[in-house]
């Protein structure tokens, strides 16, 4: 796929993922839903990217959905009749998938299931998908002047891109209600309070902190530990049972004791540096892919 809205650089195993519509604040599109869903699975199958950055070009990280555009300004097909019943049975289904689905869901879906760790520089506004985009991000990055808004109350809509499931187990449910039934937005300080944003730096630092705190979780470590962690936290931890996740751990901890967790220990023993060799496009154990189905 040739890019028109996003920009996808790699520089020493960090991929920079650049929302490039600065002369509309980066609005969001469809085609812009398009590129990021391609772009996150082309990354979590590409050896070369150990963690992804993800940022605005501009002013601004996001400003949401472009209103602009004619038609259905979500992109959605008017002439559909969807029931739950649909989105259970036919959720593939094309006429769904293109007409009933929310764009911005594809995307948040795209993100949950990378086996890279995500990280969220947003450098100015992010308001509606600019902020529902990055909740499944590991860590989100602001700088001091960004602006985040879950501003749907306001639109007459609801939260969307599965903002619902993640922005409570993020700040809790009080205040994630609070934001989204004022729908006004906060400043990044607010952001770090309520443990939405790890920290608030200087704009022209943004980048810098968020590529340094990547090759903090990429240097000198197992590219397929932290594929299998990244989905055992997210996933396991909304199961009803601890002896789920036991199920899950197990297998994963058998799998690497005789793979990076060996080499892990032998160099441990030996006082060196581990040359970790294990791939994310070849090494994860069988039983992921049926693990990760939806």
């Amino acid at each position: 796929m040739t890019y028109t809205t996003i920009d996808y650089t790699v520089t020493d195993r960090v991929l920079t993922l650049t929302l490039n519509r600065p002369d509309r604040l980066n609005a969001f599109t469809v085609t812009m839903a398009d590129e990021l869903e391609h772009a996150f699975r082309r990354a979590s199958a590409d050896d070369l990217v150990g963690a992804i950055v993800v940022t605005g070009a501009g002013r601004a990280f996001c400003a949401g959905m472009d209103l602009a555009t004619s038609g259905n300004v979500f992109g959605l097909d008017e002439t559909q009749h969807p029931t739950l019943a649909d989105m259970h049975d036919r959720l593939d289904d094309p006429a769904i998938l293109r007409g009933v689905r929310d764009t911005g869901g594809r995307v948040v879906l795209s993100i949950y299931d990378c086996m890279k760790p995500v990280i969220g520089a947003i450098n100015g506004a992010a308001v509606g998908i600019g902020a529902t985009m990055t909740l499944p991000m590991d860590i989100r990055l602001a700088a001091d002047g960004a602006r985040i808004g879950f501003v749907f109350a306001r639109r007459g809509i609801v939260p969307e891109a599965c903002s619902s499931w993640f922005l409570p187990r993020l700040v809790g449910i009080p205040q994630a209600l609070e934001w989204v039934y004022t729908g006004e937005p906060f400043d990044a300080a607010e952001g770090v309070r309520a443990g939405l944003l790890k920290a608030a730096v200087p704009p022209d630092q943004l980048l810098d902190e968020a590529r340094r705190l990547a090759h903090k979780f990429i240097d000198n470590r197992s590219p397929v530990a932290a594929a299998l962690a990244r989905q055992m936290i997210y996933r396991n931890g909304a199961l009803s049972h601890p002896i789920e996740a036991h199920r899950v751990d197990s297998l994963a901890m058998w799998h690497l004791s005789q793979h990076d967790g060996a080499e892990g220990v032998r160099a441990f023993l030996e006082k060196r540096t581990p040359q970790f060799t294990s791939k994310v496009s070849t090494d994860l154990p069988d039983f992921v892919a049926e693990w990760m189905k939806r």
